[in-house]
């Protein structure tokens, strides 16, 4: 029985989001066709690097990708570079990775899947290591595969390029490495190769080894290096900016709300799997200067501790994460202003009844510097009409708190 998968426009509208290139895409595009005419399914392919166990949204980026593609009905092959990993990729960095000894790389391996596992559908994924293939080849066949690229195309490669051009070493291990990695793709005769843009010239590599064994090249598909919630660097537990897959609800969510307004849309597109109109949704609201980024952030959060744990783990963590927050933010002992029993007062006049301000130009300029809040909602409006009620707190600046209470009550 031949599998049945989705349409090629539907296939490519999921394979393409968030994808930075395809190379080439027409290939892409000739493979599915010929995968729905005979219902075989793409081998795709992703490498994982086993000297970092603890996985982050910027691993899961990449691992998502793998998954759309299973979901759609292709074949996921999880290659675990256990025998790579002793080599040490130097790919984005100017001095090579530490290299690990075989029983660390299983180890590291095996803590790899687990946390994977939340991502992929573990028993419809084939899993294999490089080891099978890579510690069976003897030294002619290392030079008979050397003997298949030059020096002049391994220099193309950024990381080499600079430091060749600075004097820095480069070891010819290093060198092996996008080759030793090419041979993953001719072992498992990869379709569709996926990576990070800082993989790039090991994929391509991987096509042209594939060329040079007699197989059809593999397509590759690079995904974006997330950034970390500094708004800075890329996502890494070494710059401390990761949100870990295996984090805590609580720490999943707080640390979601800690980045920068100008990555929701980023984190909404590459760590979620909302839908494309959702996506639209995002965009235009966060155009929108009249709404609250915060509340679009919140449901980011919500949304990632419901994937990595579940939806009542994502309440129960806005619920403690807004209880602490309050805490944090206003002393134990505050200032008590009593108001005459009026409904509702313009934010700025409240701002000058309280003695925050001294006049209403001087409110308004804290109002639009994003220095005011009232119940920890912070008022960007200078228009805002505040809703009197008794033990409503304001917040002006980090340092001003005035709690209002109601004549009378």
């Amino acid at each position: 029985m031949l599998n049945k998968f989705p349409p090629l426009n539907e296939q490519m509208d999921i394979i393409k989001r968030g994808a930075v290139e395809i190379i080439p895409e027409d290939d892409l595009v000739r493979k599915i066709e010929n995968s729905i005419k005979t219902g075989k399914p793409l081998n795709v392919k992703l490498g994982c690097d086993p000297s970092r166990p603890d996985l982050h949204l910027g691993h899961a980026v990449v691992l998502r990708k793998l998954a759309q593609f299973q979901k759609l009905g292709h074949q996921a092959i999880l290659i675990i570079g256990d025998f790579t990993g002793m080599i040490g990729d130097p790919s984005g960095r100017n001095s090579t990775r530490p290299a690990l000894s075989l029983e660390q790389t299983r180890i590291n391996g095996e803590t790899y899947l687990q946390q994977a596992s939340k991502i992929l559908d573990r028993e419809k994924t084939k899993i294999v290591y490089n080891s099978d293939w890579l510690s069976k080849m003897n030294f002619e066949d290392v030079i008979k595969l050397s003997s298949k690229y030059t020096v002049a195309r391994m220099l193309e490669r950024d990381d080499f390029t600079k430091r060749y051009k600075s004097g820095e070493p480069i070891s010819m291990h290093e060198i092996l490495y996008p080759l030793a990695q090419a041979m993953d793709s001719v072992a498992i005769e990869s379709d569709v190769e996926l990576g990070g843009t800082d993989q790039k010239f090991n994929l391509l590599v991987g096509r042209d080894i594939q060329r040079e064994f007699g197989l059809e090249p593999q397509v590759i598909l690079t995904m974006p290096l997330l950034v970390g919630t500094d708004g800075v660097e890329k996502m890494s537990k070494s710059y401390d900016n990761y949100i870990g897959i295996s984090d805590s609800p609580q720490q999943i969510y707080g640390r979601t709300l800690s980045i920068p307004d100008s990555l929701i849309y980023i984190y909404f597109e590459l760590a979620t799997d909302v839908s494309n109109d959702k996506l639209i949704e995002v965009k235009n609201y966060l155009s929108d200067p009249t709404k609250n980024p915060r509340d679009l952030k919140r449901e980011l959060a919500r949304i990632l501790v419901s994937m990595y744990h579940n939806s009542k783990a994502a309440i129960e963590a806005e619920e403690e994460f807004d209880k602490i927050f309050i805490k944090k933010e206003i002393p134990d002992e505050i200032e008590e202003v009593f108001i005459d029993n009026t409904v509702e007062l313009n934010i700025l006049d409240l701002i000058v009844f309280v003695k925050f301000a001294s006049s209403k130009g001087e409110a308004k300029r804290l109002v639009q510097q994003g220095g005011v809040s009232i119940d920890g909602e912070k008022i960007s409006d200078p228009q805002f009409i505040v809703k009197i009620k008794s033990d409503l707190i304001l917040k002006v600046g980090k340092r001003k708190f005035v709690k209002l209470k109601l004549k009378g009550k």
